[in-house]
């Protein structure tokens, strides 16, 4: 039998109250991913469009949640958020991913979030115009 070099996961724990997704790999590696960053980092064309430039900002998801959580065979979960998106296919070496380099990645949506003038909070106003621009969801997704 081959063995992967991929971590896999050796536990996965939704914690609501703290909004945060504890992943545990074979490797010992442990991460706590907050439901936030998971949603605004999706994998779904939603957020990241269909090619470089394409990119999304996900504005407004301060207060998001993960309401489910559905196994995609033995290679990866599909949140489904409490906003309603649920496109997102996060792969065991993509979790892997977001936990290495979450600190780097919240930092730099920060910056995208006040470049352009939006906000983590779901109500602000300052949102509707930058939700408004996305117009619709690909049609395909």
């Amino acid at each position: 039998m081959e063995t992967s070099n991929n971590p896999i996961p050796t536990r996965i724990v939704v914690h609501q109250q703290s909004r945060l997704l504890e992943v545990e790999f074979d490797t010992g590696a442990l991460f706590k991913l907050p439901f936030e960053l998971m949603r605004v980092y999706s994998p779904s064309a939603e957020v990241r469009g269909h090619g470089p430039g394409q990119e999304t900002l996900q504005v407004g998801k301060g207060e998001v949640t993960i309401s489910a959580l559905e196994p995609v065979g033995m290679y990866a979960v599909k949140p489904i958020f409490s906003d309603g998106h649920d496109s997102g296919l996060f792969s065991w070496e993509y979790l892997l991913w977001l936990g290495e380099n979450q600190d780097g990645l919240w930092n730099d949506y920060l910056e995208r979030l006040k470049a352009a003038g939006g906000s983590r909070d779901p109500n602000a106003p300052e949102n509707i115009p930058l939700q408004q621009k996305k117009g619709g969801a690909c049609a395909s997704h």
